[in-house]
C-alpha cells in the first residue's frame, strides 16, 4: 500500500495512454502513480467521478500588461483569469512599457509574478534591432519562453517590419522564435482603406494578403537561416495552405476567437470584435478548421489581449485592437469538442502535448509519472452561459457574454494544488516560472 498527498479518484484521464478511467497519484507537485489507487491511501482524496481529468492547459500567447498598462491588467489579475478558467501555464508577451527587452526588464517579471500570479509562467523577450547582439544570452535566461518579434505593429512599440532584421534576429538565436506575421508595409499602404467608424474594415485593411505575404517572407527566411519559426494567430486559409508545404521549419498557433468569429461579429460587437490580425469571414474560419483537423495548426493559444471598455469605445480606428480570452479558451474549445469541430484528445494536444513538443517545456504538458501535477480537471456536459461578471480579467469583458456552452472547468491544479475548484479560488498566489530544456542551468 502506497501513501499519497493527494489522489484524485475516478475521473476519466485523456493522456498519452488515451481516455479511460484512471485515478492520479501526487505528492511533493510531482504526478508519482496512474491507474487503480483503490488499496492506496493519501492525506487527501478528490473524488473525480463524472469528470475528465486532463493535462494542465498551457496558454502560449496571453498579454497581461504588466508593467505599465496595469490600468488594463496585471500579472495578478490576468492570471487569477487564467485559473478561473482551468488554465495552469502561460506564456506571456513582451510588449509592455517598458518593453521587455533586456535582462533587467526580464528579470523584474519574473520577480513580479513568483508567488504571485495564481498559475505557472514563462515570459517572452522582444527582438528588436537594438538587442539582436544580447539576443543569444537573454533567450537562455531562467523562465524565457523565446523571442517574440513583431513584423507588423500592434499594441505597443515593438517592430521589426525588414527583412534584414528579422534575419539578423533569427541568425542570433538558437531558440525557437515567435512571430506577429502581418506585412508592416502593406499596413502603411493601406491606412486608407479604415472606414471612420465602421470596424468592419478592419479586415479589409488588414488584409488576408498582408497576412500571407509577410508569412510567406517569414518562412524565406527560416529556410534561409535554418532556424525555427512559431507564426502566431493564424486568420486566413491561404496562410493554413502554404504553412502545410513548410511544416519543417514553421509551427502554427490559431486562436479560439478566429476558430470561433466570423464577420457577422461586427455587427453584434462592433469594435469589440476589433483584434489583429483580424476576425474574418466564414471562409477563413472553415479553412483553420481544416488546419486543425489535418494537424497543420500545432496549438492553440488565446491571444488574450485586454483593454478597456473606454479604449474600446472609441470610434473606428481610434479603438483598440485586442480581446480578453485566456479565461473562456477552455469553455468554449469544449463547446466545439462536444459539437464535433474536434476530439478531447486534439484538444489535449493543442494545449498541453503540443507546446511541450514545440517549446521543451521541462517537466509539463503530460499526465504522467515524474511530470508536474498540474490538471485540468472539466464537466463536458455542464452547460453554462459566459458572462462579464464571470470574467475575472481587470479589463471586465468578453466577446462570449451571454453564449451559452457545454463543456465547463470545475479544477485548476497547478504542482499538486487545487488553485480553482467549482468557480472558488482555492490556493492563490503560487506561481513559479517555467522551465526549459533549452534554457536549464548548466
Amino acid at each position: 500500500m502506497a501513501h499519497y498527498e493527494v489522489i484524485f479518484k475516478n475521473g476519466t484521464l485523456v493522456n498519452h495512454d488515451g481516455e479511460g478511467l484512471s485515478d492520479v497519484g501526487i505528492s511533493q507537485g510531482r504526478i508519482v502513480a496512474l491507474g487503480n489507487l483503490a488499496g492506496d491511501t493519501a492525506d487527501e482524496v478528490v473524488d473525480c467521478k463524472g469528470l475528465h481529468i486532463l493535462p494542465g492547459v498551457i496558454d502560449t500567447q496571453v498579454h497581461f500588461r504588466e508593467p505599465g498598462l496595469t490600468h488594463k491588467e496585471d500579472l495578478e489579475s490576468g492570471s487569477l483569469s487564467a485559473v478561473m478558467g482551468g488554465v495552469t501555464g502561460v506564456f506571456e508577451m513582451p510588449n509592455t512599457n517598458p518593453l521587455t527587452t533586456s535582462r533587467e526588464t526580464f528579470e523584474a517579471k519574473i520577480a513580479a509574478g513568483t508567488n504571485r500570479m495564481h498559475c505557472d509562467f514563462a515570459f517572452y523577450i522582444g527582438g528588436t534591432h537594438e538587442n539582436v547582439g544580447e539576443l543569444a544570452e537573454l533567450e537562455k535566461l531562467p523562465g524565457c519562453a523565446g523571442i517574440k518579434v513583431f513584423m507588423g505593429s500592434s499594441t505597443g512599440s515593438l517592430l521589426v517590419q525588414d527583412d534584414a532584421g528579422v534575419e539578423a534576429i533569427l541568425r542570433a538565436i538558437s531558440r525557437r522564435a515567435a512571430f506577429h506575421s502581418e506585412d508592416e508595409y502593406m499596413l502603411e499602404e493601406r491606412k486608407h482603406l479604415r472606414v471612420p467608424g465602421d470596424p468592419s474594415s478592419h479586415p479589409i485593411w488588414r488584409s488576408p494578403e498582408v497576412a500571407l505575404n509577410c508569412t510567406k517572407r517569414l518562412v524565406g527566411l527560416a529556410h534561409k537561416t535554418g532556424k525555427r519559426i512559431h507564426v502566431l494567430h493564424i486568420s486566413t486559409g491561404e496562410e493554413i495552405a502554404y504553412l502545410a508545404d513548410h511544416k519543417d521549419v514553421a509551427s502554427v498557433e490559431v486562436t479560439p476567437h478566429h476558430l470561433t468569429l466570423d464577420e457577422t461579429a461586427y455587427s453584434r460587437l462592433g469594435t469589440y470584435a476589433q483584434m489583429n490580425p483580424p476576425v474574418r469571414d466564414a471562409r477563413h474560419r472553415e479553412a483553420i478548421w481544416g488546419g486543425v483537423a489535418n494537424g497543420v495548426a500545432d496549438i492553440l493559444g488565446s491571444d488574450h489581449a485586454p483593454h478597456t471598455r473606454e479604449e474600446k469605445d472609441h470610434a473606428y480606428p481610434a479603438s483598440h485592437s485586442g480581446m480578453t480570452g485566456v479565461q473562456t479558451l477552455v469553455p468554449t474549445m469544449l463547446d466545439h469538442v462536444n459539437a464535433g469541430k474536434l476530439s478531447l484528445q486534439r484538444f489535449v494536444d493543442m494545449t498541453s502535448a503540443g507546446p511541450n513538443r514545440l517549446f521543451g517545456i521541462a517537466n509539463k504538458g503530460r499526465v504522467a509519472v515524474g511530470y508536474d501535477a498540474d490538471l485540468t480537471i472539466v464537466d463536458m456536459q455542464r452547460r453554462e452561459t459566459i458572462t462579464n461578471d464571470w470574467v475575472k480579467s481587470r479589463a471586465g469583458w468578453t466577446p462570449y457574454d451571454g453564449v451559452t456552452v457545454t463543456g465547463w472547468p470545475v479544477g485548476t491544479i497547478v504542482r499538486g494544488k487545487t488553485v480553482m475548484w467549482q468557480g472558488e479560488l482555492v490556493t492563490p498566489s503560487t506561481g513559479q516560472a517555467m522551465r526549459f530544456l533549452e534554457a536549464l542551468p548548466v
